[in-house]
């Protein structure tokens, strides 16, 4: 009795929630409008890091855009999972309802921010390229970024626009470049913005440091291919070792579901099962982080 109970009182939390976000939102007044459209017009900064503008900063390196622009929708998904997960494997469903989403969503997001930077910086170099021949055609430095991201695809070319428009609002091309460089904490993007840095405090040829820094950029990643491409057996052999434990016991479960299972129900087994997951965790832990270090 007391199960169902708690349940309701959290969809009622919840929705209450909800309704609150949902009043704010047509309680605002015309002056509150007025000065979001002028904060909106501000030039935008690359945010700090608690927790909940952490949160919007991995929405936007992944290019989702602000987690509050959907929040409500968004919690009431979550309510109503739980509420599903609870009617159909009662406490067990509750608790993988509360803590798969989250951990889903935030595997997505890194997902998504791993390959559109991947991309940003296979673009890097043309857009840089573009930016040296519109120096030797006579432009200046800051109209020469400018042109070049416009001449950009995207992903580099939405993500950048944060620089058009902080440039547009008065702030100018390095700072705007090192804030762009410290939201998606890039090598390649900071050594963009120490670069522009140098040239706008020393000045200097401006092509001539964007072109070693092209040359810079490809050949890093030509070494990133060939370390890849060195390390494969090693990183093949990785993932065998990791999953050969889960495909053993998914092999036994479909062939012999009573062997795994009088294993379970015995006591010494039921130790033996126990340990052997805990082993192959810190064993897929520790394969993990020897593959990050390659």
């Amino acid at each position: 009795m007391l199960g169902p109970i708690i349940l309701i009182v959290i969809c009622l939390t919840l929705l209450g929630l909800s309704i609150r976000l949902f009043l704010q939102g047509l309680r605002k007044t015309a002056t509150e409008k007025v000065l979001n459209r002028l904060a909106a017009g501000q030039p935008q900064l690359a945010p700090d890091k608690p927790v909940w503008v952490g949160l919007e900063r991995m929405f936007l390196r992944a290019g989702l855009g602000r987690p509050t622009e959907r929040f409500g929708l968004w919690l009431s998904l979550w309510a109503l999972a739980m509420a599903l997960g609870f009617f159909l494997a009662d406490w067990v469903g509750l608790l993988l309802m509360i803590f798969v989403p989250p951990l889903a969503l935030r595997l997505y997001i890194a997902v998504l921010y791993q390959r559109r930077v991947k991309r940003m910086i296979e673009q890097l170099p043309q857009l840089l390229d573009h930016t040296v021949r519109s120096l030797k055609s006579g432009r200046t430095l800051s109209d020469a970024v400018m042109g070049g991201i416009e001449a950009s695809e995207d992903p580099l070319k939405k993500a950048m626009g944060r620089v058009q428009r902080n440039v547009q609002l008065g702030v100018s091309l390095p700072d705007a470049v090192s804030d762009f460089a410290e939201l998606y904490e890039q090598d390649e993007l900071r050594m963009f913005a120490l670069g522009l840095k140098v040239n706008h405090r020393y000045g200097g040829n401006a092509s001539e440091l964007l072109e070693n820094l092209i040359k810079l950029i490809r050949e890093r990643d030509q070494g990133a291919r060939q370390l890849r491409a060195l390390t494969g057996e090693t990183r093949m052999t990785a993932w065998v070792l990791g999953s050969l434990p889960l495909l053993l016991v998914s092999y036994f479960m479909l062939t012999n579901p009573g062997y795994m299972l009088g294993m379970w129900n015995d006591a010494s087994g039921q130790k033996m099962l126990i340990s052997a997951a805990v082993l192959q965790v810190f064993g897929s832990l520790a394969l993990w982080r020897m593959l990050r270090s390659v």
